[in-house]
């Protein structure tokens, strides 16, 4: 195994905020953290030798292109989008799951929304507290590996607008007060906002925002729908079959609850 220390510093070199990875999870807390230095970065890589690289979407956000166990193809949901024009020449990488990814920059006048997703096996990773993992990584004995040397090029207007199917003005801002009173129920509504929290935390935070909402006698279709927006919202989402089978479980204990077993 390779110790991809001096690939960690030449990124971070370049202006991108670097994660220390034990396969696809975080090895460190980074939410909302400044960028690591290249001192915090070489001493993190002492400490795990072997640990991959992710880049987190500050400046920049990703096209995921994957084929999910699920069935949902994203290579064809790409050619089936049928707008090769919104897909500019643009730096690409392989992944370890044999998916492609699209690396974009971010535009100044105009903010981009995460949307996993966006198509059927085609994620939006661009929330600031997101990340990839990228090349010469590896996960299950397969590398991530750049496929061109293009830069990494701004994004169209047009796949921005596309990505952003939530039509909220880019530069309206909307007053904001210190509320009085924190509830339960008021801490629910914010997390559909906020998202369900660090990767270690998300199927605990899921379970307790179903629960609460199925307590409150909120319809299951509506919690389900509501848990969705939560999970869009959190930057490393948990996968569908993660997500549906908490989902499931809190519904069958408040079932058992209401039937007093």
């Amino acid at each position: 195994m390779q110790n991809l220390v001096n690939y960690a510093v030449k990124y971070a070199s370049l202006g991108f905020s670097v994660l220390p990875m034990l396969g696809k999870k975080p090895l460190i807390k980074f939410a909302d953290q400044p960028a690591l230095t290249e001192a915090e970065i070489r001493k993190l890589w002492e400490k795990h030798p072997y640990a991959n690289i992710a880049l987190r979407t500050i400046n920049f956000f990703v096209v995921d292109i994957d084929r999910h166990t699920n069935g949902a193809n994203g290579f064809k949901s790409i050619k089936e989008f049928n707008h090769p024009d919104y897909f500019r020449k643009t730096l690409k990488q392989r992944t370890a799951g044999n998916g492609l990814q699209l690396f974009y920059l971010k535009r100044d006048d105009m903010q981009i929304q995460q949307n996993i997703g966006w198509l059927p096996g085609v994620d939006i990773k661009a929330h600031p507290n997101n990340y990839v993992v990228v090349a010469p990584s590896f996960n299950k004995g397969k590398h991530y590996v750049w496929t061109n040397q293009e830069p990494i090029v701004t994004a169209s207007p047009e796949l921005v607008k596309t990505i952003n199917i939530n039509n909220h003005s880019d530069s309206y801002q909307p007053t904001d007060f210190k509320p009085t009173k924190k509830t339960a129920t008021s801490n629910l509504f914010e997390e559909v906002v906020n998202g369900l929290g660090d990767t270690g935390g998300r199927n605990n935070a899921l379970a307790s925002f179903v629960g609460g909402l199925l307590f409150r006698n909120v319809s299951a279709k509506a919690v389900y729908e509501l848990a969705s927006l939560a999970n869009q919202n959190t930057p490393d989402s948990l996968p569908d079959h993660e997500f549906n089978r908490t989902f499931e479980s809190m519904v069958k204990k408040e079932m058992k609850r209401r039937n007093g077993a």
